[in-house]
């Protein structure tokens, strides 16, 4: 075990296993990256649970028992090329979800480039390697996770998290999602939250318009806020993509598209590929970046134009 301090925060790694990252005058553990193997069956990958507000309320759930393979917030590969990095049983069209632990792959831990608190925030930077059930190496990821513009007074923190996918083998990866194989409004791939069962039923967010019809759209940004369960009070996630991401294709790249839910559970995922199949030709490389900035208490429109205003990328 190792730890770190500064900024404000304080970095404990239990190797092989987690890093924590906790803010220091509340004591409270912001996050835990999990980076141990799981189940095969739940398409083991690195997650972040639980993810806290400021005031130590968990905003995410952990294999729910409606989805096992729900582990917090993490990148996801629902359908890639075939196979399943999402976890659990496979959309197949005609058929439904069917159990093909032959198609289940996973997100394989290579090493740390950087565990460290620093100016203004903390940073965990990793290398990482995607694989399908048999084994033979499909990608490798470098990725970022960051926590920055730590806030008490304003009850606010944020966490960013880049990944650039690099493509190893000798044809394209093609990331698709179960709407892509033909089930309709469900384009779940790529990073997603899972949001904790009292959050059902939450208020969804857009810059322009709120409510389950955010399902597919696309927009700069989406937030989710509901009422905890066991304590009074609510909490805000916003997500959002960065500026490069151009999730609108209006650079002529693949556009992205929000997969929200309220019910029956709470999610929220920029889809990687929600109506259409994303082509990444070998060597090439797909990268993303987001923020999800966690809140205390119901904000609203005005209050999270107001945040990403003062909080520019």
């Amino acid at each position: 075990m190792s730890e770190s301090r500064g900024s404000g925060l304080r970095i404990v790694h239990t190797h092989g296993e987690r890093i924590t990252v906790s803010e220091v005058s509340t004591g409270v553990e912001l996050l835990a990256y999990v980076y141990r193997p799981e189940d095969a069956w739940e398409s083991p990958k690195p997650y972040v649970h639980p993810l806290r507000t400021l005031a130590g309320d968990i905003v995410t759930d952990y294999r729910p028992n409606d989805h096992r393979w729900h582990k917090g917030l993490q990148m996801t590969a629902s359908h890639l090329s075939g196979q399943n990095l999402w976890g659990g049983n496979t959309y197949v069209h005609g058929q439904g979800y069917l159990e093909l632990p032959e198609r289940v792959g996973s997100m394989v831990h290579a090493g740390f480039d950087e565990v460290a608190a620093e100016a203004g925030g903390a940073v965990i930077a990793e290398r990482l390697t995607w694989h399908p059930y048999d084994g033979e190496l499909w990608a490798d990821e470098q990725r970022r996770v960051e926590v920055r513009d730590v806030d008490p007074g304003a009850g606010s923190w944020a966490l960013t998290w880049s990944s650039a996918v690099t493509n190893r083998r000798e044809e394209p990866l093609r990331f698709g999602s179960p709407t892509t194989a033909g089930r309709e409004m469900a384009g779940y791939t790529g990073l997603f939250w899972r949001g904790p069962r009292g959050f059902r039923g939450g208020r969804v967010i857009g810059p322009d318009s709120e409510g389950p019809g955010l399902m597919g759209r696309s927009a700069p940004w989406l937030a989710y806020t509901a009422e905890h369960d066991g304590r009074d009070g609510h909490a805000t996630l916003v997500f959002e993509h960065a500026p490069e991401n151009d999730h609108a294709g209006a650079r002529g790249t693949h556009p992205a598209h929000w997969f929200v839910r309220s019910e029956p559970f709470a999610a929220v995922a920029p889809s990687l590929a929600f109506f259409d199949e994303l082509e990444l030709a070998p060597g090439d490389t797909l990268t993303r970046r987001y923020r999800v900035i966690v809140a205390e208490g119901a904000r609203d429109r005005q209050d999270i134009v107001k945040y990403l205003a003062e909080h520019p990328w």
